[in-house]
C-alpha cells in the first residue's frame, strides 16, 4: 500500500487524485493533506480519508477546521510550516504537489530533502528553480513523475528510447477559448469568456493561463528541467481537440505520441502507480468516432505571453521566476476587474524588462526575485 500526501488537496488535481484513491483502497492510504480556503470540502475529505496531519492556509483558518470537525484527532496546522509538515510526514511515500502557483515550491522543495518521491503538478516549482530542484533530486535519488497531461505524454513517449535519439519535444496545446477570436477584440474580452475553456475543467488561474498560453510558456520551461532538454528543441503545436497529449519526435524521423480522451485522471493515476496502470474510470479513446485532429504553429501575436516564454528561457535561471511571479500578479489583477485581458502579457513583458537575469543558487534566491517581481508587476499595473 502507497502511503500519500497531498499539497493542494481542495483543488481539481487534488480532488481528482482522491477519487483514483478511493477508486482502490487496497493500493493508497492518505497520510497528510494541505488545502487553501475551501474548507467544507476540506471536512469532508478528513472525514472520508481520515489523514494524519492536515494543513490550512491560516491559524484562523486552523482555528475554524477544527470547530468544524468537532474532535476528529487529525492534528491540523496551518501557513508554511503546516504545509512542509504535510510534505515531510514520515509514513509518507509520495507527495502529490498541486499547490497552484511559486507557493508550491517551497513545501515541494521540502518533500525532495526529506527524500519523497514527487507527482509533479505545479509546474512553477521547475519553472522557477529548475536547476535546483533537478539537482536536489539527483542527489536524494528521489522519483520524479510529471502529472501534467503533456508532460506525462512526454514521459511515456520516451519509455524505451535512447534520450540522445531525441530530436525534439513537441508540446500540444487547445488554443484555448480565444483560438479564432477577433485579435482587435481580446482586450474586450469578460472574465467570464477567459474562463469557459474548450475542453478541460481546470482551477481559475490555470484556465486563465490556458487562454493566454502563458500555461504552455510554463510548460516549456518545466520540460526543459524535466527532460533535460534546451528550448530550441522543444517546440509547441496547437491541437484543438486534445487527443494527442505531446509527442517526441526521433532522428529517424520517427514520432511517439499519446493519445486519450481530455481527462487529467489518467496522467494523475500514472504518476501514482507507475510503472503499473490502474483503471481510472477515464473513457477508452474510440479512434472511430474522431471527426479529425488538426495542428498549426501559434501566432504569438495572438499568444505574446508564449514568446516571453522562451525569451524568459534563453535569458537566464532568474528570469523565468520573474515572469512566473509576474503572471500570477497579472492574472490576479484581471481576475480582480483591474486590467484587460491583453494587458496580462504586457504586465510580464514591463516587468521583465526591469530584470538584469543572473543565477540561483538556492530557494531562498530564488523567492527573493519572486517578491521583487510580484512588487515590480504591482508597481506596472499601478501606472497603467
Amino acid at each position: 500500500m502507497k502511503k500519500i500526501s497531498i499539497l493542494g488537496s481542495t483543488g481539481s488535481i487534488g480532488v481528482s487524485t482522491l477519487e483514483i484513491i478511493a477508486a482502490h483502497p487496497n493500493r493508497f492510504k492518505v497520510v497528510a493533506l494541505s488545502a487553501g480556503r475551501n474548507l467544507e470540502l476540506l471536512c469532508r475529505q478528513i472525514e472520508e480519508f481520515s489523514p494524519q496531519i492536515v494543513a490550512v492556509i491560516s491559524e484562523e483558518s486552523a482555528r475554524e477546521l477544527r470547530s468544524m470537525l468537532k474532535g476528529n484527532k487529525t492534528e491540523i496546522l496551518h501557513g508554511v510550516p503546516g504545509m512542509i509538515e504535510v510534505a515531510t510526514a514520515a509514513e509518507t511515500e509520495l507527495v502529490v504537489a498541486a499547490i497552484v502557483g511559486a507557493a508550491g515550491l517551497v513545501p515541494t522543495a521540502a518533500a525532495i530533502k526529506a527524500g519523497k518521491d514527487i507527482a509533479l503538478a505545479n509546474k512553477e516549482t521547475l519553472v522557477t528553480a529548475g536547476r535546483i530542484i533537478m539537482g536536489m533530486v539527483k542527489e536524494k535519488k528521489v522519483g520524479l513523475y510529471p502529472v501534467d497531461s503533456e508532460h506525462s505524454a512526454v514521459f511515456q513517449s520516451l519509455q524505451g528510447q535512447r534520450r540522445e535519439d531525441v530530436r525534439r519535444i513537441i508540446l500540444t496545446a487547445s488554443g484555448g477559448p480565444f483560438i479564432n477570436y477577433p485579435l482587435e477584440k481580446l482586450a474586450q474580452v469578460s472574465i467570464d469568456d477567459a474562463l469557459n475553456h474548450p475542453n478541460w475543467s481546470m482551477g481559475r488561474k490555470i484556465t486563465i493561463d490556458s487562454a493566454t498560453m502563458m500555461n504552455k510558456g510554463l510548460e516549456v520551461i518545466e520540460a526543459r528541467w524535466l527532460f533535460d532538454m534546451p528550448g530550441e528543441k522543444i517546440s509547441v503545436n496547437i491541437h484543438p481537440q486534445s487527443i494527442i497529449h505531446s509527442m517526441v519526435e526521433y532522428e529517424d524521423g520517427c514520432v511517439m505520441a499519446q493519445l486519450g480522451v481530455p481527462d487529467m485522471k489518467a496522467p494523475i493515476a500514472y504518476a501514482l502507480t507507475y510503472p503499473e496502470r490502474v483503471r481510472t474510470g477515464v473513457k477508452a479513446l474510440d479512434l472511430t468516432v474522431l471527426s479529425g485532429l488538426t495542428f498549426f504553429n501559434p501566432d504569438y501575436a495572438r499568444f505574446p505571453a508564449l514568446k516571453l516564454a522562451y525569451q524568459a528561457l534563453e535569458s537566464g535561471e532568474s528570469m523565468p521566476a520573474v515572469m512566473n511571479a509576474a503572471n500570477e500578479v497579472a492574472v490576479e489583477e484581471f481576475l480582480g476587474g483591474r486590467i484587460n485581458f491583453t494587458s496580462i502579457s504586457v504586465v510580464i513583458e514591463k516587468t521583465m524588462d526591469l530584470h538584469q537575469p543572473h543565477t540561483l543558487n538556492s530557494i531562498e534566491e530564488v523567492l527573493f526575485v519572486d517578491r521583487w517581481a510580484r512588487a515590480m508587476s504591482r508597481e506596472v499595473v499601478g501606472k497603467m
